[in-house]
């Protein structure tokens, strides 16, 4: 274990501890969510951390060769504040309280004081603020950045203007449709659906099913994919069933 100095602060090997720890996908250590002292927190229980410390798994190392410095570990992530002990409060169980005896006990929580590598937080700041910074600069902008981004500004308009009218049509089509035909007819029937933007526009078209509660429906992939169609289920035929036979009866 490498020696630390509590003034200059945790080593980059116990800091690599707490990073490894703070991963669930390469500790497999699941914190839970709490609040200390009015502040969302990360926790976990002592014996948890331990063992993440220890496990072999996909046939690597553990990260530690014993329980007893996996323990040091932990205590050194205690000492520096990287963490801190807590009890959870009886009747809430998500209300946290920092316990003044901070030394490690397996049996017990601990928050997590240490939030992970900011570099990302860092990146994603000077983004924001170049993006801001641009915007505010944009009449010094060169005349052929200005006017590129004006033709995408009006391509996206014009795509979403041709989403809005596209269904609108279908729409009007499918009401047309059903009062013409006996089943609606669908325009693109996989628009609105969880798809890729390619797959919303396949199939071309679809009706929808017939509303026989009398004779099963077969339902095509496409027709099923209109999003529109009604299929009764087996409950509504037994139903259905049982209203005729009751009227023949009558």
């Amino acid at each position: 274990m490498a020696d630390v100095d509590a003034v200059s602060g945790p080593s980059k090997e116990l800091v690599s501890f707490a990073s490894y720890l703070y991963n669930p996908s390469k500790s497999g250590l699941r914190a839970r969510e709490g609040v200390l002292n009015g502040r969302r927190v990360q926790y976990f229980k002592g014996k948890s951390a331990v063992n993440a410390l220890t496990k072999e798994e996909d046939g690597r190392k553990p990260r530690c060769a014993s329980r007893e410095e996996a323990l040091e570990w932990v205590q050194e992530l205690l000492d520096f504040q990287l963490i801190v002990r807590c009890d959870r409060d009886a009747q809430a169980g998500r209300l946290l309280r920092i316990n003044p005896m901070q030394n490690f006990d397996e049996d017990t929580y601990y928050a997590w004081l240490y939030e992970g590598s900011q570099i990302m937080v860092i990146l994603g700041g000077i983004g924001v603020v170049a993006v801001v910074l641009a915007g505010v600069m944009f009449p010094l902008w060169p005349s052929v950045l200005r006017n590129g981004t004006w033709y995408l500004s009006m391509l996206a308009l014009g795509l979403l203007g041709l989403l809005f009218a596209t269904a609108i049509v279908r729409l009007i089509i499918y009401i047309i449709s059903v009062v013409v035909c006996p089943q609606g007819f669908w325009l693109f029937p996989n628009l609105f659906e969880d798809v890729g933007v390619l797959e919303s526009f396949v199939p071309l078209y679809a009706w929808e099913a017939p509303k026989d509660p009398k004779q099963p429906v077969e339902v095509t992939a496409a027709a099923a994919a209109a999003g529109g169609a009604t299929i009764p289920t087996a409950a509504a035929a037994a139903a259905a069933e049982a209203g005729a036979e009751q009227k023949k009866d009558e």
